[in-house]
């Protein structure tokens, strides 16, 4: 799946992705969770632009109420038919989320949760299909612009090592990014596909992961076993 992601210094992502508008501000991450603010890639007017949205989608008729209705996966079989992201993907609110990996866990033999990080080979940043929605709080006359990550069946190599779920994010190739914002529903949803195994490399982390109180380039080094 995608519990815990990494994200990349600003200058990185911007190469990655030109935009027209760069309204955003953050730091680099390693360590980022649901209810973070993250950054994410829209279209507004017809133009790329860079913004800041909560991770975990809450849905316009939520009225900003997390406890209503808040996902931060949508699964991409799901996306017409799920009442919690349904109106969003049907309103074309897809977005692109810049990530530099990902963390899974794997339930070993030992029956512990071993985690593990997973990235694109030779990428240090790379586009994860999103979609997002805005729920007004009118109690409080407040706007919240949140995002979900949608999800596709996992390739042999995360299946195995993120062996708690069978789902992974789905990553878009560089030349798919313009279709995903631009595209009609129909050719955004054919977009939706399983990354290869081959592209990908995974290796065992540390399990101060865990902790949201750690966030350092040591979260994402290899350990090794004895």
């Amino acid at each position: 799946m995608c519990e815990r992601f990494v994200i990349a210094n600003q200058l990185s992502v911007e190469h990655e992705f030109p935009l027209h508008h760069a309204w955003w501000r953050f730091a680099p991450s390693y360590n980022v969770s649901t209810r973070n603010n993250v950054p994410v890639i829209r279209l507004h007017e017809g133009e790329s632009e860079g913004v800041m949205m909560r991770w975990g989608l809450i849905p316009d008729w939520a009225e900003g109420d997390a406890t209503k209705a808040c996902t931060t996966h949508a699964a991409a079989d799901e996306l017409d038919r799920d009442k919690a992201f349904s109106g969003a993907w049907w309103r074309n609110q897809r977005c692109i989320l810049p990530l530099s990996g990902f963390y899974g866990w794997q339930l070993t033999s030992q029956h512990y949760l071993q985690p593990y990080f997973a990235r694109l080979v030779n990428r240090s940043v790379f586009g994860v299909a999103g979609i997002w929605d805005r729920s007004i709080n009118k109690d409080e006359d407040d706007v919240l612009e949140s995002c979900a990550i949608i999800t596709v069946p996992a390739n042999p190599l995360l299946a195995d090592v993120h062996n708690t779920t069978q789902y992974m994010p789905a990553i878009l190739h560089r030349d798919e990014y313009d279709p995903w914002l631009n595209g009609s529903t129909a050719r955004a949803r054919s977009l939706l596909r399983t990354y290869p195994q081959d592209r990908m490399v995974a290796h065992a982390v540390s399990p101060r992961i865990n902790s949201l109180k750690y966030d350092d380039a040591q979260l994402i080094r290899p350990v090794l076993f004895g």
